[in-house]
């Protein structure tokens, strides 16, 4: 969105009834009364905004609130996740409670990297010809995703634009998967879309992956990596925290998965800290 005093890049997500706005530069002032009319508009609950550090003071005299920062993300300046909630009911902590004991738990397990892939599992990069599997692991584990795994030809296009997407088979058949949104503007990848089949969980099979894209990463020189990641799955948190990410915040009702709207944990990682053997 381009106006006179003020430039954005905006993403309208109707399925998820928030506004993201990923980047932006000018009168905050203006921004705010368009993102208001934006939110009335379209029927809108939620704002989020990757701000930089120098304009978070004016986000919150405006009444928007912190829920995360992601360290590194613009080009090694930390975002600052902005968040303002035009529904009541949107800002209600859903398990709240739970989700920090549940969070403190995981941050008590030690760091531990994945011990060797045992056979018959088989780790790879994915092709396009792995679409159609990857629609059925997705359409298993998650009823309702945020982004449309369930779409074939929504996958096939992530496999060919050169998407880091990896999987894990069992006897040939998908079992795990996880993909990095990379952002070449800033240098930053977000790892997503992951998933493992409940008869395949507690393997470590997700910590391979993620030790796989993180070299991918390395390869590309993106250090900066993140993931946003369920508040209410001790597995996913436990294996991000054990391979050396750090918890930044919880975006509270932030998207629909499987069911309902779910809070999610901010976690991070400079890869560029790591020994070229890591």
């Amino acid at each position: 969105m381009n106006r006179r005093d003020f430039s954005a890049l905006c993403i309208q997500d109707s399925f998820n009834k928030r506004l993201r706005i990923e980047d932006y530069r000018g009168n905050i002032s203006s921004m705010i009364y368009y993102i208001k009319r934006e939110l009335n508009k379209h029927q809108l609950e939620k704002v989020i905004i990757k701000s930089r550090y120098e304009q978070v003071q004016s986000w919150l005299q405006h009444g928007y609130r912190l829920e995360a920062t992601i360290p590194s993300y613009f080009n090694g300046s930390t975002a600052y996740l902005m968040t303002f909630y035009e529904s009541q009911e949107r800002q209600v902590h859903n398990h709240y409670a739970k989700e920090n004991n549940l969070l403190q738990k995981v941050q008590l397990l030690p760091l531990k990297c994945p011990e060797t892939l045992l056979s018959p599992y088989k780790l790879r990069k994915a092709i396009k010809s792995d679409a159609k599997q990857l629609v059925t692991l997705y359409k298993t584990v998650f009823t309702i995703y945020p982004s449309p795994l369930h779409d074939l030809v929504y996958v096939q296009s992530m496999l060919e634009d050169g998407t880091p997407f990896f999987i894990v088979e069992y006897e040939e058949k998908i079992v795990s998967a996880a993909a990095a949104e990379i952002n070449t503007l800033y240098n930053n990848a977000e790892l997503t879309d992951c998933a493992t089949l409940p008869s395949h969980r507690s393997l470590g099979l997700m910590k391979h992956l993620m030790v796989e894209i993180e070299r991918e990463l390395k390869k590309k020189y993106v250090y900066c990596v993140y993931t946003i990641a369920r508040a209410l799955s001790f597995g996913v948190n436990a294996a991000f925290h054990q391979l050396g990410y750090a918890y930044s915040g919880r975006l509270i009702n932030n998207c629909l998965i499987s069911t309902a709207l779910e809070n999610m944990n901010v976690w991070s990682k400079d890869l560029s800290t790591l020994t070229s053997e890591s």
